[in-house]
């Protein structure tokens, strides 16, 4: 295997090289709120990575992330994922481990329905800052109003 000086490097062994051109390194206790690879972040130009906490008993408003496709991994917790099918409401239980993909536009909310337990969720998106559209309600992606 080759090595090059530069490639790979930490902060703290490179400062000088450009942001796009090292690996990052954001520990746990160092997100900027949510965030964790943004643009704001690590300079990232297409992706945003963060990590989001839902307290017991609570819900989402009704949103979408715009042209972003959203991915999402369940860490802890029981979350339901609620969006509308062009006939009816459809609630998707998951669990640690299970993975989502929410496409652009889809209007949806995330519930978490336990009374003790939080829910945590790594979300990635394709765009590097999060984008969330609230709407007034779910609808079929079909249905949506003029943008």
């Amino acid at each position: 295997m080759t090595s090059q000086a530069g490639v790979g490097a930490t902060p703290g062994t490179d400062g000088d090289a450009p942001l796009n051109n090292r690996v990052h390194h954001v520990r746990s206790g160092e997100l900027d709120g949510y965030a964790a690879i943004s643009g704001g972040t690590v300079g990232s130009r297409k992706l945003w990575m963060g990590l989001v906490e839902n307290p017991p008993l609570s819900s989402t408003d009704n949103h979408h992330h715009g042209d972003s496709e959203a991915g999402i991994y369940v860490v802890s917790g029981h979350p339901v994922f609620v969006y509308h099918d062009g006939v009816r409401e459809v609630r998707i239980a998951a669990g640690p481990g299970d993975f989502l993909l929410v496409p652009p536009f889809v209007p949806h909310r995330e519930e978490n329905p336990d009374p003790d337990e939080p829910v945590v969720v790594v979300i990635a998106r394709t765009t590097q800052e999060p984008i969330k559209v609230s709407v007034p309600e779910l609808y079929r992606l079909g249905d949506a109003p003029a943008r």
